[in-house]
């Protein structure tokens, strides 16, 4: 296998540390790392680093920071790194001036099986939707978002209780496995490329970002829509309802069918072990959750300090 290829990564958060690690730990020579630029964050609003940044730091990798990705300063650095190939897991959207720049183009590692569930936040929409099995997928970057030619996919079965953050963390490393084989074949001269299939934009689920009016739990729904909804924002940005006006985040539940006898909505108390709330076809079970202004605590804690 040729491993010559001169590689630039660009990545931000965790999900990105794995398929980094994978091609560092298999030789591949990484000469440039881009991640965001340092933000304060916390009480002390301390400077963090990204996680990417951390482990390129730690790997002696040298590391870009730009704050604009066009800005001149920051394409003539990356011109002079001579990548042969660039590859993107959880950056922003690069301009054609960068993603265009290398011989053997700019791949991304996508958390779905495309063409379904292009944009922001595939992880979650595929749980909100109920859907039973997700993926990933490596494709060369084009002009239109998530559109480019497929190189490789790698199918996860989504479980039925399964929430976002577990589904992140099987496909993390799903993809950090599938890009080191997507890699490796491009290395080798046999990569295959495939065009997304002509599908009507129609017939495409798509995944956008979410705000927090996609997170509110309208109790009208069906039990199981409402379960997924719950499931698929667990644990960031989090389903939510109110109690008695104040806000309420809802990171775990489980369900129960049946015909209650109270209205959609409404809350229903032993005071001691459960929270339960109706919708039109049985009852959420609340689990752990966090109201506005407190701590996040499983639900026996939680009622031994609130009173209904």
């Amino acid at each position: 296998m040729d491993k010559q290829l001169r590689i630039v990564f660009m990545g931000t958060p965790d999900f990105a540390v794995a398929s980094l690690d994978i091609l560092v730990e298999n030789g591949f020579n990484i000469v440039g790392v881009i991640t965001a630029p340092d933000k304060p964050a916390g009480r002390g609003l301390q400077m963090q680093e990204s996680a990417v940044k951390k482990y390129a730091v730690s790997k002696g990798l040298p590391v870009l920071q730009p704050e604009k990705l066009k800005n001149p300063e920051f394409i003539a650095q990356l011109t002079a790194l001579k990548a042969d190939l660039q590859v993107v897991v959880a950056f922003r959207m690069l301009p054609e001036i960068v993603w265009n720049m290398p011989p053997e183009g700019t791949i991304n590692v996508h958390a779905s099986l495309l063409p379904n569930y292009r944009g922001a936040a595939p992880i979650n929409w595929a749980i909100i939707n109920g859907e039973k099995e997700s993926g990933v997928t490596t494709f060369k970057l084009q002009h239109e978002i998530d559109t480019g030619d497929i190189l490789l996919a790698d199918k996860v079965v989504i479980r039925d209780d399964e929430t976002a953050g577990e589904l992140h963390d099987e496909l993390m490393h799903t993809g950090a496995r599938l890009l080191l084989k997507t890699v490796q074949s491009i290395a080798a001269g046999t990569a295959k490329e495939t065009p997304q299939a002509n599908i009507a934009a129609a017939d495409i689920k798509h995944a956008p970002k979410i705000f927090k009016e996609t997170c509110q739990i309208n109790w009208q729904d069906p039990l199981d829509k409402i379960y997924n909804l719950v499931r698929g924002l667990s644990p960031y940005p989090a389903a939510w309802t109110t109690l008695q006006d104040k806000s309420m985040k809802i990171y775990k539940a489980h369900k129960e069918q049946g015909t209650p006898s109270i209205a959609p909505g409404e809350f229903d108390t032993d005071q001691k072990t459960y929270v339960r709330i109706a919708a039109p076809d049985g009852y959420l079970y609340l689990d752990e959750i966090q109201l506005e202004g407190k701590k996040r605590m499983d639900i026996a804690a939680f009622l031994r300090g609130y009173r209904f």
